[in-house]
């Protein structure tokens, strides 16, 4: 009876939805518009030909696809939650694994039917595909559209297709425990809310979270014992690592993906916004005989608003403060800094402070990323001369107290010597 209780919540939670969302219609058009996502790339690519995809025994097309899409193994991290589609694989001993890059995610089971795949598209935001496990000359990835839409495009992924990372109390069969509530994670969550259902490797001090430990009593799950799961550096006690490609469940990857999931959401929020605004506005115009290129103030208001909010998370306001030194075990923070691009006195922003905040720079990476270069001019017109307004005034604006005066001066020469495209005042000004 349990177990169909369980399974009957996670129907709930991931029923379909109707194909009606603002979205699927103009300008944005999701199911329909031509898609330039990784994967739809790797695909055209497997069909001419180019590519290939070769089939492992052990975890079938798993390590073709991370090597296809030069996604590292270090980024490895493991769910034991039944919060998957594929829940009825999933438990405390088998967990499902999480491998990330700038703009890829990617989730394998053990005997798995598919792997599951969310793909960022430049323009559209998150794509979804499944690749079944089967040895085939011609692997194809399948879209996965309307399934999962309740969850993946909903108020938690600010409503549009995209990310959702949770931290649940799971018991010991890796049911989630709802009663005890759930809570949806980014950058601003607390250290103690985060990596319920999650197994962490990597030490944090006296911080503790909710990674590596069951719940044994559902009516009591808050009263969980986080100090057996704290400071983990081998899960060998928990599960047998061997059939991962990983033994580790990385700390310093798990919030470097908690960061980048909703910063995605923002960007895909921020991309649509200003394109219905655009719409709009362009049919109010045209209805009262106006010039179109002059936009209006509610328009620009419109713009403003998805653009600040991705401003504020872009640079990192109301993030949790770390209160002890993170340190991981798969290397992943030494691969991901090594990406970064530098400015002249070889700065990045993918530098980590991890002692008292996540990065020592505190401005996404995800600037640089193909997703905020092809936001819509007008939007991101706006996004350079408010993070100019916010870099340059003589005291950092209401909102963004936490960046100090070096902050902000260490911040703009960076985006200034490694940001492409940016307005002329930019440079003229520096």
């Amino acid at each position: 009876m349990k177990y169909t209780l369980a399974i009957l919540a996670m129907t709930i939670l991931c029923l379909p939805v109707r194909a009606d969302e603002p979205f699927e219609h103009p300008p944005i058009n999701y199911g329909k518009a031509e898609r330039k996502d990784p994967i739809t790339l790797l695909q055209q690519k497997l069909d001419s030909g180019k590519a290939k995809l070769k089939y492992d025994d052990k975890t079938g097309y798993l390590k073709a696809v991370l090597d296809a899409l030069k996604i590292p193994v270090s980024s490895q991290m493991l769910v034991h939650s039944k919060t998957s589609f594929q829940l009825r694989r999933i438990s405390p001993s088998t967990p499902r694994a999480v491998y990330f890059s700038d703009d890829m995610y990617v989730g394998w089971v053990q005997n798995g039917d598919v792997v599951e795949i969310s793909s960022v598209d430049p323009n559209m935001g998150s794509m979804f595909y499944a690749l079944e496990q089967k040895r085939v000359n011609k692997p194809k990835f399948t879209r996965m559209t309307h399934r999962c839409f309740q969850c993946h495009a909903s108020s938690m992924t600010q409503g549009v297709p995209g990310h959702l990372v949770r931290s649940v109390y799971t018991d010991e069969q890796g049911f989630p425990v709802f009663k005890a509530g759930t809570f949806r994670i980014d950058q601003t969550s607390p250290f103690s809310q985060r990596w319920g259902g999650w197994y962490v490797t990597g030490t944090h001090g006296k911080q503790r979270h909710l990674g590596n430990v069951l719940v044994s009593d559902p009516d009591n799950a808050e009263d969980v014992d986080t100090e057996r799961g704290a400071n983990v550096t081998d899960l060998r006690r928990f599960i047998n690592t061997r059939p991962y490609l990983s033994p580790h469940s990385d700390i310093v990857a798990l919030m470097v993906m908690e960061h980048q999931a909703t910063m995605h959401n923002l960007i895909t929020h921020a991309n649509y916004q200003t394109r219905f605004a655009l719409r709009d506005h362009a049919i109010i115009s045209k209805a009262l005989g106006e010039d179109p290129s002059e936009l209006s103030p509610s328009t620009k208001r419109r713009i403003a608003s998805a653009s600040n909010r991705l401003i504020a998370y872009m640079l990192f306001s109301e993030e949790a403060p770390l209160k002890g030194k993170i340190t991981g075990t798969s290397g992943f923070a030494t691969e991901f800094t090594a990406r970064g691009l530098r400015d002249k006195q070889g700065r990045s922003l993918r530098e980590f402070d991890m002692e008292t905040r996540m990065f020592r720079y505190p401005c996404s990476y995800l600037i640089h990323s193909d997703a905020f270069a092809a936001l819509p001019a007008e939007s991101k017109n706006y996004i350079y001369q408010r993070l100019w307004e916010i870099l340059t005034a003589k005291k950092a604006p209401e909102g963004f107290e936490h960046l100090s005066d070096d902050d902000r001066g260490n911040i703009r020469q960076i985006l200034i010597d490694t940001l492409p495209n940016l307005p002329a005042y930019w440079k003229s000004r520096a």
